[in-house]
């Protein structure tokens, strides 16, 4: 046995130094092979904390099948370690009468072996294993010392490596579970369909890939473009967003990427554009899909190098810019029909958000009315205290085809001309003939629809309400918890 002190002061050193449980394991192993001279070896670990529950974690040597027959026969040297605790040293195995029934020592002809248990205080963690075949290398006595010696310090390692390993995955786990109303307090929601956008966005916000953000108008886009770049490295720069539904070409492309002086009638001086003004930040095109296609190919040449050029100029200028867009169109669909580029559609939509419409997510309907009611209120300097059951039923079975920005021209309006301390339905002045059963929508969405407008024609009596379903008063009442609509009478 060579170097056994150098040997026990680099496994302190790694107990220091290496974190990373499946790199240490792998180092433990290879100290102890080259120390002891020994041919082959492996380390067992509990897993789990399950008693009898152990896992080969690192091996050397030994495939799959031999690794088997040395642990799992009843008799076997490493059951006899795991079982009693205590560490096993044979000059010849072959020959040891404590093995004598052991078909692995016979059959892939082990001379030697070393084996010893991994403990940290009183808690056996698992055991290291070591052996020879044809090599005239023996185990002694010293080799022993030096394995149970290794194998204390070892096991210190094994541990903190492991306890440091679940401290960082539990860390990981609570900054996941930080509420995403913390993180994007200016995004309002609680509902399913939310979280999810939420979470998309924290995952990809300190990113450089391209986001397309899909959704109907009023859904929000742009407020999740703002979020991805506040929440991104980039959010010390600028953030620059453009419509580039209402403008033509030629002014697009001069907002876009600048203009020369004397390039056009009124360009008077030199002019950057957006994408210069928006360098090391974040560019925001809402309703891409509208961009002809000449300027397609130039906006793909700014995804591709990073390269522009103002109107008028030949020089080429260079950009770091991150790249958001936002459609209510199906780009896809727009693809295909050959209005959109397929080259620059994939450089777009790298990451895909799409915003779920207001019908699809009434839970949050209450919170964001809430929000607005607050927003409104303190602007308006009027003190009303919030909604009457039957304004949350109104507003909660209206279809909202404008979405979350019909909601709050809404909630103004009810605001401006409400003279009570909380809001009625009646302040809501939607055409219930033209707003109708909401056709398209799955049957659950219908029924949720029928039920909130039987509860809102009997002027949020669920008893009568229950009575005109046609059904049980309990079983209305477990339909409007599911929708969070358990408060009222």
């Amino acid at each position: 046995m060579q170097n056994a002190y150098e040997s026990l002061l680099k496994i302190g050193e790694e107990l220091n130094s290496q974190h990373d449980i499946n790199l240490l394991l792998e180092r433990i192993m290879d100290y102890a092979i080259e120390t002891l001279s020994a041919e082959r070896g492996f380390i067992l670990l509990k897993q789990n904390g399950k008693p009898e529950n152990y896992e080969v974690v690192t091996a050397r040597n030994m495939s799959r099948d031999s690794i088997s027959a040395i642990r799992d026969h009843s008799s076997s040297i490493v059951n006899s370690v795991l079982r009693k605790g205590e560490s096993v040293i044979t000059l010849d195995a072959q020959k040891d009468r404590r093995f004598e029934n052991a078909d692995s020592v016979m059959i892939q002809q082990i001379k030697s072996v070393l084996c010893t248990p991994l403990r940290r205080d009183e808690n056996l963690i698992g055991a290291i294993y070591m052996d020879t075949r044809v090599s005239e290398r023996e185990f002694d006595n010293d080799s022993l010392a030096f394995l149970n010696a290794f194998a204390k310090q070892a096991a210190i390692a094994i541990t903190n490596a492991r306890l440091l390993g679940q401290l960082q995955s539990e860390n990981i786990r609570l900054k996941k579970q930080v509420s995403l109303q913390q993180l994007f307090p200016e995004i309002i929601g609680q509902s399913k369909a939310i979280r999810q956008v939420l979470e998309m966005i924290r995952d990809v916000a300190d990113t450089t890939a391209s986001v397309l953000i899909e959704g109907e108008s009023g859904t929000g886009k742009e407020l999740v473009a703002r979020a991805l770049h506040q929440h991104s490295s980039r959010s010390e720069n600028g953030f620059i967003p453009i419509f580039c539904g209402s403008l033509s070409e030629s002014l697009l492309e001069s907002e876009l990427f600048g203009h020369k002086k004397g390039a056009f009638t009124g360009a008077t001086e030199d002019k950057p554009g957006l994408f210069e003004e928006a360098d090391h930040g974040t560019i925001f095109l809402d309703e891409v899909g509208d961009i002809s296609p000449g300027l397609q190919t130039k906006l793909l040449r700014v995804l591709q190098e990073g390269e522009i050029k103002r109107v008028g100029e030949t020089r080429i200028r260079n950009v770091d810019v991150r790249i958001i867009s936002a459609t209510n169109k199906d780009l896809h669909k727009e693809v295909r029909s050959g209005n959109f580029r397929e080259d620059l559609y994939y450089r777009l939509n790298v990451i895909n958000i799409k915003l779920p419409p207001l019908r699809d997510r009434r839970e949050d309907i209450p919170l964001l009315a809430s929000h607005f009611l607050k927003y409104y209120t303190d602007k308006n300097k009027k003190n009303i205290k919030g909604f009457s059951t039957e304004a949350i039923h109104y507003l909660q079975g209206h279809h909202w085809p404008g979405n979350i920005r019909e909601l709050e021209n809404a909630i103004e309006r009810a605001v401006i001309l409400c003279r009570q301390r909380e809001i009625g339905g009646s302040l809501f002045n939607f055409d219930r003939q033209s707003a109708g059963v909401p056709v398209g929508q799955t049957l659950k969405e219908i029924n949720k629809y029928a039920i909130l407008q039987t509860i809102d024609m009997v002027n949020g009596n669920r008893t009568k309400a229950a009575k005109v379903l046609g059904v049980s008063r309990r079983w209305l009442y477990y339909q409007l918890k599911e929708w969070g609509l358990t408060n009222g009478n």
